[in-house]
């Protein structure tokens, strides 16, 4: 396997962990929020308090953060984006030395 599509593959791989994760996160909620609700509303744990709301909002809050993880910030700022932020950088550091080195030319004629 080439260099190129083992990068490929090792990307792939590590999305799909990624929505994994997102998944499995998305089940807890689910359950966690419904368990809350039964312990709050069924078992009459402090029923006077609606505090399985806070739960679900926390969660919810967490789910949200961990989505927009996934397929906002990392589908965007994956390997291609690093190596063009590197490639730039590069040219622009080549582009100084370059500069740097006419400066000095100059000043030695």
């Amino acid at each position: 396997m080439e260099n190129s599509q083992h990068e490929q593959y090792e990307y792939a791989r590590q999305r799909l962990k990624q929505k994994k994760r997102l998944y499995y996160h998305f089940v807890f909620f689910v359950m966690l929020s419904i368990f809350s609700i039964i312990i709050n509303k069924l078992l009459g744990v402090y029923p006077e308090t609606h505090w399985f709301l806070w739960v679900i909002t926390i969660l919810s809050f967490l789910f949200v953060l961990h989505f927009i993880r996934v397929f906002i910030t990392d589908s965007f700022m994956n390997k291609n984006w690093e190596r063009t932020q590197i490639d730039k950088l590069i040219a622009k550091q080549e582009r100084k030395i370059e500069q740097l080195q006419k400066d000095l030319d100059q000043n030695n004629n």
